[in-house]
């Protein structure tokens, strides 16, 4: 049974059993929604997502690059793997460092 998260995101093709899931288990999405690339899926259900943004220094009247990386919970049904453009959702605290759910794989970069 899938589910509308409210994002207007179609959902994933395969299925899971995951309760972490947002698409097939009882997970809400709330928040900020980010799009960005894994830059590394070693850890289980895990990803690393990077994003890049520019920040204005009032000084010198200039733009810097940042970039911000966060884990998030990969769900079975997704599967990212490294290099690929996701859509990542804020969620409840699943861990002491995730708290981003994917919810949308867009392909590779």
């Amino acid at each position: 049974m899938k589910k509308d998260i409210g994002l207007g995101l179609k959902p994933p093709e395969g299925k899971c059993e995951d309760p972490k899931c947002p698409w097939h288990g009882k997970m809400p999405v709330r928040g900020r929604v980010f799009e960005g690339v894994v830059r590394s899926a070693k850890n289980h259900n895990t990803v690393r997502v990077e994003w890049g943004f520019h920040d204005f220094i009032q000084k010198y009247q200039r733009y810097e690059k940042k970039k911000s990386k966060v884990s998030a919970h990969n769900p079975p049904c997704i599967r990212a793997r490294e290099g690929e453009r996701v859509v990542i959702a804020e969620c409840r605290s699943l861990s002491k460092t995730k708290h981003f759910v994917v919810v949308h794989k867009k392909g590779e970069k």
